[in-house]
């Protein structure tokens, strides 16, 4: 993780910006809640136990400018919220349970062929890709094959 919290810094120095305690409380539990995909809000409750007086629009502003950065991916998931998760350096995909609401990433990058192709052909430059897979979890989908099956 302090590798992680180095390299931000240096990126951030890089661009005239600090890495204030406020934005570095806001990295630690993304790095501390890899692969839970974190709402601001959920961001705001866990950095309120370090700095009490920090204001959810402070959490937003962080999240914002690590998002521009390509530090952060904002997911949304079709459920009408936006999770949050660090991203620098990481292509990963997700499975999205219609059912129960579980997310699971799956990280095989079967893509790489696809995105240099598109990149070449196009002459875009992809930083980084993302993509969701919807259906029911192991647990949930025995209920919705007899749905089908019916």
């Amino acid at each position: 993780m302090q590798n992680a919290v180095t390299e931000v810094r240096t990126l951030l120095k890089g661009k005239n910006l600090r890495l204030t305690p406020q934005r570095e409380a806001v990295l630690r539990i993304l790095l501390d809640c890899e692969g839970s995909h974190l709402t601001a809000e959920d961001i705001y409750d866990r950095t309120r136990a370090e700095y009490p007086d920090i204001g959810l629009a402070t959490i937003y502003r962080a999240l914002e400018l690590f998002e521009e950065l390509g530090l952060v991916s904002r997911l949304e998931f079709g459920d009408g919220g936006r999770r949050y998760e660090f991203a620098l350096g990481k292509d990963h995909h997700h499975l999205l349970c219609l059912d129960c609401g579980q997310i699971a990433e799956f990280n095989e990058d079967l893509l790489e062929d696809l995105q240099e192709t598109i990149a070449r052909e196009s002459g875009f430059l992809i930083l980084n890709h993302s993509l969701r897979f919807f259906g029911y979890c192991s647990r949930c989908k025995s209920k919705h094959i007899r749905e089908v099956e019916a």
